[in-house]
């Protein structure tokens, strides 16, 4: 439909952990780097046909996936807060907005972009 219209935008997922690594999830490193790069090359082909493709990469977000991680245990969790510059754990809905905005005509010049929604995690 993308292609017959002319336009489009797709917002793929990945992770922080795409940028930079944590030794003890080398494969999950690898599946997000690969999304990373998948995003890149899909991006550069489908640019012409109107079609943007980009990437958002959370870093720890407060999701079922963090409890697991964290067994509820509130010292976990400060510790994974404190990995953040700013300070605290993002939201769903902080890693929605940034779907959106490339969604939207607002980033009608963005293509082929990891969007970090990280708090500042992989700028350190």
């Amino acid at each position: 439909q993308m292609l017959k219209q002319g336009s489009g935008a797709i917002v793929n997922m990945a992770s922080a952990n795409g940028v930079v690594a944590f030794p003890t999830f080398p494969l999950y490193t690898a599946s997000k780097s690969a999304v990373i790069g998948l995003t890149k090359a899909a991006a550069l082909q489908y640019a012409k046909a109107g079609i943007r493709i980009n990437v958002v990469a959370p870093a720890v977000i407060e999701t079922d996936m963090f409890e697991a991680a964290t067994g509820g245990q509130d010292e976990v969790k400060a510790y994974m807060a404190g990995l953040h510059p700013i300070g605290r754990i993002g939201t769903p809905l902080e890693v929605a907005n940034a779907i959106l905005f490339l969604s939207s005509d607002m980033a009608s010049f963005i293509t082929g972009e990891t969007l970090m929604v990280d708090g500042g995690y992989v700028a350190q």
